[in-house]
């Protein structure tokens, strides 16, 4: 018997209408099926666990525990589990906050249904969906921010070449995207990925990503490669 292609989800809203809509919405897309839906995020520690879905997404502002409390909870729970914030939020802070927690993406509520779905099927071919308001807002905050970091400290020097990578997994963009931007293979994005996660000390690209926009000073690049 084959693996079964179906990808499975979980919704964390506390507004039972909207829930019940991204149920539908879910339940309705091929490919698709809704596995769980909470309303808390006490909710969603008892039953996502049980259920486990690979994408969830997920309300920041909840009932008792916040929902990036709650991502933060999920993912030592389910290191692979995938989670889109979905939000009205658009505040800065936040978004890094939802990044640190583990967060794949942060899409706002008021993303058409279109959008919700290729969210979901952007994260599950390795991206980071952001609304576009929502990446400009990173974007500025990048440019705004100076192009490296030294919070970094000892901890591993990167390469031009790594920095110009992990620049771009900030900006929300897919290995293939980055390949075909710095005009090099998926598999060498790979590799630089890998480097790069090993000199951070961090196990995804949303961590280290959530690093990158965090930090304000210079990156110390080891070598300066063309």
């Amino acid at each position: 018997m084959g693996t079964d292609p179906t990808t499975k989800i979980g919704i964390v809203e506390d507004n039972a209408t909207l829930r019940q809509c991204l149920v539908r919405l879910i339940d309705n897309a091929p490919g698709l099926r809704c596995v769980c839906d909470c309303s808390s995020a006490e909710e969603a520690l008892a039953k996502i666990p049980l259920h486990r879905p690979d994408v969830v997404l997920m309300d920041i502002h909840l009932p008792g525990e916040s929902g990036i409390a709650c991502t933060a909870r999920l993912r030592q729970m389910q290191p692979n589990l995938q989670v889109i914030m979905l939000t009205v939020y658009k505040d800065i802070k936040m978004i890094f906050e939802a990044l640190k927690a583990g967060a794949c993406g942060y899409v706002l509520k008021r993303s058409d249904e279109t959008e919700i779905l290729a969210a979901i099927t952007e994260v599950r071919s390795g991206g980071a969906p952001m609304t576009s308001e929502v990446a400009r807002l990173l974007v500025r905050s990048f440019h705004n921010a100076s192009t490296a970091a030294d919070s970094f400290g000892n901890e591993g020097q990167l390469t031009e070449r790594e920095l110009e990578v992990l620049a771009l997994v900030a900006k929300g963009l897919s290995n293939k995207e980055i390949g075909a931007k710095l005009h090099i293979t998926e598999a060498t994005v790979a590799r630089h990925l890998v480097n790069v996660f090993d000199k951070l000390h961090v196990r995804c690209r949303t961590e280290a990503a959530a690093r990158y926009l965090q930090s304000s000073s210079n990156f110390h690049l080891s070598n300066r490669q063309p």
